[in-house]
């Protein structure tokens, strides 16, 4: 399966475990609560997962990457305890608590989240030490005398043995004892996370044409040589950081990240064509609605890859402010909240400290959520720009001095900037969609450029949001379009096969 069916399986094998009965009881007795072995190429997002897992689920995730472990920091020291038998005292050795099991206790007693993943990356490269008791933790859930607290899901990822020589097989016993989960790499459920983490365009575009390049892992004369979803990731962050830096993305630099050769080679190639293309097009003065009629003959000429990567800049653009507007949208939502609940409170205190209060609050929710495994990158964005939205109405009213009725209104009028923010973003990207349309319906007519471009835009996360919450009249004409060509194909399709059925029958009967 994918890595997409993967996280909806381990999220409903959790919601399973943690289901109870009628007496409070775990409806699945822990003992029969089989550990998930997770197996997978390097690099195609496993480690993810368990984040977003644990963020939608809310649970707790402590995780750690096995091979970093000796069998003492996995299992404990061992220590001489005095014991009386019989009335005869002995020394016998017993374990300190493993590092393992104290950061899942740990974790509990910071977060008061009582359940949780513990993942555990790289099961089966353990050291020749440590592997009985990492086989004997799958199958007991317990590292000598000390057992994982109840209502914690393992989860144990590995590579398989053609992607790392040291791995160890697990004998028939162990894996009779887990749920195994075999994933491969799927581009098109990558490209869905691509977009929805706002990956460089260039390379979402650069792996649309071409996909075989997305997942390589080779072994040739020089050694192993690979691309993976995990190195493209890395490589988006990297272009994003050098072009703010106004610094230039060469060929070394993509090796260092894309560490085959030829595909390095490709898409260095095709990231001076994507420069090259935004300024050729003049891709922004297009979004801004005015382009020169030349610009349209050229792409109309153009080869398809050349269509393809203009589009792909367009739609990056798109996305870009499309994403701008959601999250504005989403700060906005939750200031309201904030400030409702600073309405109400205060006919009963001063308006300093009680947003004061407001603050360390939601400090405090941040701290737990990281503590916990559950922050990720957009929901930390989010909650620190709140943070500073209402440290800035503190700071402004003390500076001002206001307080009472007066505060009230104060921070109404500076809470309204952000919502004609959300209203400025949301005209700028609508105004951007129409425009690329326009342009688009000028250069290529209904062509399947048209197709290809409203596809995406559904596709999108931040676009398709855009659309459903600000419309965007040719994007929803377009589709009807589509939709309407889409059911005459079906239904000639089934006028097709009826009569191939029926001349199969009259020879039949003949």
């Amino acid at each position: 399966m994918n890595i997409k069916q993967a996280k909806q399986e381990i999220t409903n094998t959790l919601k399973a475990y943690l289901t109870r009965d009628e007496l409070g009881n775990y409806l699945i007795p822990s003992i029969r609560q089989r550990p998930v072995l997770l197996m997978g190429p390097p690099g195609i997002g496993k480690t993810q997962i368990m984040e977003q897992i644990a963020a939608e689920t809310g649970v707790g995730l402590v995780a750690y990457t096995i091979t970093h472990h000796t069998r003492q920091s996995a299992v404990g020291l061992p220590f001489i305890e005095k014991r009386t038998y019989g009335g005869q005292e002995f020394s016998v050795t017993e374990y300190t608590m493993s590092e393992i099991l104290s950061s899942v206790y740990q974790m509990m007693e910071r977060t008061g989240i009582r359940e949780g993943i513990l993942f555990l990356d790289e099961i089966n490269c353990v050291s020749e030490t440590l592997a009985p008791m990492m086989l004997q933790f799958l199958q007991c859930k317990t590292f000598g005398n000390q057992k994982l607290p109840e209502g914690w899901l393992i989860v144990a990822a590995g590579n398989p043995p053609e992607y790392n020589k040291s791995v160890r097989d697990f004998d028939v016993v162990t894996l009779d004892r887990v749920k195994r989960i075999d994933v491969e790499e799927d581009f098109a459920v990558w490209k869905e996370y691509a977009r929805a983490r706002g990956l460089h365009g260039a390379i979402i575009s650069y792996l649309d044409i071409r996909k075989e390049n997305f997942y390589r892992i080779e072994t040739t004369v020089d050694g192993l040589q690979f691309a993976t979803a995990r190195g493209w990731e890395d490589l988006s962050e990297m272009i994003y950081a050098y072009e703010k830096l106004g610094l230039r993305v060469d060929r070394q630099v993509i090796g260092q990240y894309i560490q085959l050769p030829a595909v390095a080679r490709d898409f260095a190639g095709y990231l001076e064509l994507y420069y090259k293309y935004q300024k050729t097009y003049h891709v922004d003065d297009i979004l801004r609605g005015d382009w020169p009629g030349i610009t349209v003959l050229e792409l109309r000429a153009a080869p398809f890859d050349e269509k393809f990567s203009v589009m792909g800049l367009m739609l990056s653009r798109l996305t870009e402010a499309a994403r701008n507007t959601r999250r504005q949208d989403t700060l906005t939502e939750a200031l309201h909240t904030a400030l409702t609940e600073f309405r109400e409170k205060l006919p009963d205190a001063e308006a300093e400290p009680l947003l004061g209060q407001l603050v360390w609050q939601r400090r405090e929710k941040l701290k737990r959520a990281a503590e916990a495994g559950q922050l990720q990158k957009e929901a930390r964005d989010l909650a620190q720009r709140e943070i500073n939205a209402l440290e800035d109405y503190q700071r402004r009213l003390r500076e001002e001095g206001v307080s009472g009725d007066d505060a009230m209104d104060r921070v109404r009028a500076w809470f309204r900037e952000e919502v004609d923010r959300r209203a400025e973003l949301g005209k700028t990207c609508g105004d951007q969609m129409d425009n690329a349309f326009r342009f688009l319906e000028e250069t290529f007519g209904q062509g399947q450029e048209l197709v290809i471009f409203v596809t995406e835009i559904t596709a999108g996360q931040d676009t398709s949001w855009f659309v459903e919450n600000f419309g965007c009249d040719a994007y929803f004409r377009h589709n009807r379009e589509l939709l309407f060509d889409d059911t005459r194909r079906r239904i000639r399709e089934e006028i097709a096969a009826a009569r191939a059925d029926e001349t199969k029958e009259d020879g039949d009967h003949a």
